[in-house]
């Protein structure tokens, strides 16, 4: 292709005009952003051509326009990262072959093929995980188990399955391995001696629940095929909560079933079920689900973040900053819930959760926490923000919650309806820093 045109939808370059340095590569952002993904997650990966795609990236740096560094670094970035992870699956599946002087079949899959191969699908499989479990920890944890796993079942896989379903079957054991281990299950929320938790009923407490970063997500719909697998429309915490009540086996029906769009046979293969056992599974999660999400969301279908709640984030973010209570309260739903998983804390009602953070946020007050500074984020499809304390008589400001907002989509105006506030060790997974 040409030099003066975009790699990617082939329009004409803009012209230089006399100037020097490194010219555009692309013709937009929008090009730059498709290249950069297509480069992230491609089809057929193999770790000879991330290899030449991180060399193409390293010759195209420059230091100047700062912005055209900027974006070839973050690209380099990602690519390097992507071997990394395939160059340690690689590893670990070596060390797991143990030192073995007999050669290996030529039929079999090498360490970094088969480390590519995995890489592709790294991402779903961990939202799939996600889904499972609740916890983005567990997530990262049961994706190295479940390539483990294939490495040591790639003798029995014959290739009549995608691979894709090949992952997704060892995948979802894995995650039913660990149901089975740690048997847990929501509890109620009970009263903290001394704390006015106000007068609505205890929320459910999953202490193992937590927060996905959308910038780990796959790419969006339309952009790779079986998109049904990366909808966001399945991620929403308040629908992750919820599938935390499920048993393990009508929990793995639903997310195969309804969530990956996987049909009644595929789902019933995957769990060693019979297709009656896989519909009748669905038709006792679905009630169960439903009777554990608010009630605009008896569908389970979460709404996209509207304008206006962009700006009401941005006035709870200001009126935080500013120590500005009655701001803040303004922003509240009345029959607010605010958790904190795993802490036992709990409040609802916008009157018994200002009263519990007055005193942290009134100079005057003995056990007044510090100045705020915040940041926005995006967390399971929704709006949300990392907050971070400066305490009286420090100058940095550290980090200190990660809050995940769900508004009243239901009610004049909108309002924020939920906070779901999360411990700091999260920050870094969502791209924010420790300290400002």
């Amino acid at each position: 292709m040409p030099e003066d045109v975009c790699p990617v939808c082939g329009k004409p370059l803009a012209a230089r005009a006399g100037r020097t340095g490194r010219g555009s590569v692309y013709c937009s952002a929008a090009c730059r952003q498709k290249a950069y993904r297509g480069r992230r997650q491609p089809e057929g990966l193999t770790v000879q051509g991330l290899i030449d795609d991180i060399g193409r990236q390293a010759s195209r740096l420059v230091p100047q326009p700062a912005d055209a560094l900027y974006s070839t670094v973050a690209e380099l970035s990602a690519s390097v990262a992507q071997l990394r992870r395939v160059a340690r699956t690689a590893r670990d599946a070596t060390e797991d072959s143990g030192d073995s002087v007999t050669p290996a079949p030529v039929t079999e899959l090498a360490e970094t093929d088969f480390a590519a191969l995995t890489e592709q699908y790294r991402r779903e499989i961990q939202v799939h995980c996600y889904r499972m479990t609740g916890s983005y920890d567990e997530a990262e944890d049961l994706v190295q188990e479940t390539f483990l796993r294939a490495w040591r079942a790639r003798d029995g896989f014959q290739g009549r399955a995608s691979a894709r379903t090949w992952l997704y079957r060892i995948a979802t054991n894995a995650c039913l391995d660990l149901l089975r281990r740690t048997a847990r299950r929501p509890q109620r929320y009970e009263p903290v001696p001394g704390m006015n938790h106000g007068t609505g009923e205890p929320p459910a407490r999953i202490t193992w629940l937590q927060p996905y970063p959308d910038d780990e997500l796959p790419v969006e719909e339309g952009e790779l095929p079986e998109a049904s697998a990366v909808s966001r429309e399945t991620l929403e915490l308040v629908l992750l909560a919820a599938i935390q009540h499920l048993p393990a086996r009508q929990r793995a029906a639903f997310v195969l079933r309804d969530a990956l769009g996987l049909t009644a046979a595929e789902t019933a293969e995957a769990l060693e079920m019979s297709v009656a056992s896989v519909n009748s599974a669905l038709q006792r999660a679905r009630p169960t689900l439903r009777a554990h999400l608010p009630r605009e969301r008896a569908d389970w279908r979460p709404v996209a973040p509207t304008g206006e709640q962009q700006a009401v984030l941005e006035r709870y973010m200001a009126a935080v900053e500013r120590l500005d209570l009655d701001a803040m309260a303004a922003l509240l739903a009345e029959d607010v819930v605010l958790t904190m998983p795993p802490n036992p804390f709990w409040f609802t009602g916008r009157d018994a959760l200002v009263d519990f953070v007055r005193v942290s946020l009134d100079p005057a007050s003995p056990a007044f926490l510090g100045h705020w500074r915040s940041l926005p984020t995006r967390a399971n499809g929704q709006l949300a923000v990392g907050s971070y304390v400066r305490r009286p008589g420090t100058s940095v400001y550290r980090a200190q919650v990660l809050d995940v907002l769900r508004f009243d989509t239901a009610g004049p105006g909108d309002r924020i309806a939920e906070i779901t506030s999360f411990e700091p060790h999260l920050f870094p997974a969502f791209g924010l820093p420790l300290r400002l």
